[in-house]
């Protein structure tokens, strides 16, 4: 009855909090590709293979269902994977959907013409790899119009989170809110495009200002995946058990891992 969640290190371990919150009675197998993070800065190909090996790995541990908590991977792997890839009786589920229906007030099957919606300025902070691909983009122009989207590439973020250094990632958010509000001056909202950055969510708000809504994917993906395993209870997996994988040195990341969650996790080989 395992369910998987997969991000390239240890951002996505503020998704995995949130939906283990929601859903305490189901096991959870998460996996950090840790030895080759950050993905932000790899190209579309390599981020599809190694999304593919990894979410090939949770499916051996018994999960049905795998979601991406990695907006890198959803944004440069998961189209191609759900067109091409993913086998019948196995889905892999991403971190764009839910937040995309928070922002525009409607649902992912709502195929009526695009609107306007309550906001009209948004900041999206993320790495250079899903700024490249624009996923956020074209996915709202589907649903929305006249919404001005300045979207700002945090190269060096994602690393210095990994490596625990949060007086650099501190330095960092900061320099690249500064960076985008020199295009963008008041953003009504922002968007906290990638699941390492929820870590650092007090920082934003404070270097953005208290009148900046800040969306960030995991109590939404949290919500979402309740809602899902509600109306498609067969994609519970028929893992039992609870655990964490990496490629990386088990011992470095599950010392990270509990420094962020404030509760022993422990990593074993992947």
């Amino acid at each position: 009855m395992a369910v998987g969640v997969f991000d390239s290190g240890l951002g996505g371990l503020t998704v995995l909090d949130a939906v283990a919150q929601k859903l305490p009675d189901v096991p959870f197998a998460y996996y950090a590709d840790s030895a080759h993070a950050p993905y932000g800065v790899r190209d579309a190909d390599d981020i599809y293979d190694k999304t593919t090996k990894a979410v090939e790995r949770l499916w051996e541990a018994g999960c049905d269902l795998v979601i991406l908590a990695c907006n890198t991977a959803s944004a440069a792997a998961l189209r191609r994977m759900q067109e091409s890839w993913i086998p019948s009786d196995k889905r892999v589920l991403g971190v764009f959907v839910p937040l995309i229906e928070a922002l525009t007030e409607r649902q992912w099957g709502d195929n009526s013409p695009p609107r306007e919606v309550a906001v009209e300025h948004v900041a999206l902070f993320a790495t250079p790899a899903t700024v490249r691909s624009r996923a956020f983009q074209r996915e709202l122009a589907f649903r929305a119009i006249g919404v001005d989207v300045e979207a700002q590439a945090c190269g060096g973020l994602v690393d210095a989170i990994e490596e625990g250094d949060m007086i650099l990632a501190e330095a960092l958010v900061r320099s690249h809110v500064d960076a985008l509000m020199r295009k963008m001056p008041v953003p009504e909202a922002a968007i906290l495009g990638c699941t390492h950055y929820p870590l650092m969510r007090d920082t934003f708000q404070d270097a953005l200002g208290a009148g900046v809504k800040l969306y960030s994917q995991a109590d939404l993906v949290a919500a979402s995946l309740e809602d899902y395993l509600k109306r498609h209870p067969a994609m519970i997996g028929p893992g039992q058990d609870s655990l964490f994988l990496t490629t990386g040195d088990p011992a470095k990341v599950s010392r990270h891992a509990t420094q962020f969650l404030k509760r022993q996790i422990t990593f074993e080989a992947a």
